[in-house]
């Protein structure tokens, strides 16, 4: 599912709630949704003037409530939630067709970047960077949790393949100039190398105060191949999986129990 959240938590939630409802119509058993999609500020101050705990977020219980409703997975791309030394994690949660929380992960790689043409981003000034990779369990097999800047990191997703992931999810807010360079090869790379679903949700479109994020959600299988794109407008893509596929890519190709040692010589 992507979005384009502004400042408006009540606004972007029940917009999300409509599409979430619509997904779970359509037979969704799993439904994704972006990195902040419940509310994206304009500096990083005001994140950290409403920081709370995960129980007492808006977007928390309202996702308890349309789990309730829907009786799907619902995949919580992420939100941000009160850390300790006066920051916040940027925490995606996995949670149940009953409300209850089968995992969370705080994002390990934090996006510290200055771009070419004078778009800078110091997610450290605000965020807490988490220190453990997670594996969650499902139905359907084991879903490996990470967020957004973290698909630079290969390292990252193998650690995951190497440790029984069926699919790896990657929710964000992709910048619209790095995104448009960038987002559909390095998914598409991690999915190949993992042998592993990737379920990708991005918010799309531009805020009020200029912020421009780039959409294109997109959910490929572990061939490479992009079985869903969400283009640049807010909705929502779908399509059947099939985890058996996870073991034949890896019998084919056995790049994830095949890597080996080595040592680099410098002249």
């Amino acid at each position: 599912m992507q979005n384009c959240a502004g400042d408006n938590i009540s606004k972007n939630l029940e917009k999300v709630g409509a599409l979430v409802i619509q997904a779970a119509r359509e037979n969704a058993d799993l439904i994704c949704l972006p990195e902040y999609y419940s509310l994206i500020e304009k500096t990083d101050v005001s994140y950290l003037e409403k920081a709370c705990s995960v129980s007492d977020h808006p977007a928390f219980q309202n996702a308890q409530e349309l789990v309730s409703a829907c009786g799907c997975w619902l995949l919580l791309g992420s939100i941000p939630v009160k850390a300790m030394g006066g920051k916040i994690f940027n925490q995606s949660i996995l949670m149940r067709p009953d409300g209850t929380v089968e995992e969370s992960y705080n994002k390990i790689h934090l996006f510290d970047v200055a771009i070419k043409d004078g778009q800078e981003y110091r997610e450290s000034n605000s965020v807490q960077a988490g220190t453990e990779a997670v594996l969650a369990q499902t139905p359907w097999g084991k879903l490996g949790l990470t967020i957004c800047y973290d698909v630079r990191f290969p390292n990252l997703y193998h650690a995951l393949a190497r440790n029984g992931a069926h699919f790896i999810s990657v929710p964000a807010a992709f910048t619209a100039k790095t995104g448009a360079a960038h987002w559909h090869a390095l998914l598409k790379a991690r999915a190949i190398e993992t042998g592993c679903y990737i379920f990708a949700p991005g918010q799309c479109g531009q805020r009020k105060w200029g912020r421009h994020t780039y959409g294109h959600s997109l959910i490929i299988d572990p061939w490479g191949q992009i079985l869903a794109d969400g283009g640049d407008s807010e909705g929502f893509i779908i399509s059947d999986i099939d985890p058996s596929m996870v073991g034949l890519v890896r019998e084919m190709i056995p790049a994830v129990t095949s890597s080996q040692p080595f040592q680099i010589k410098e002249s």
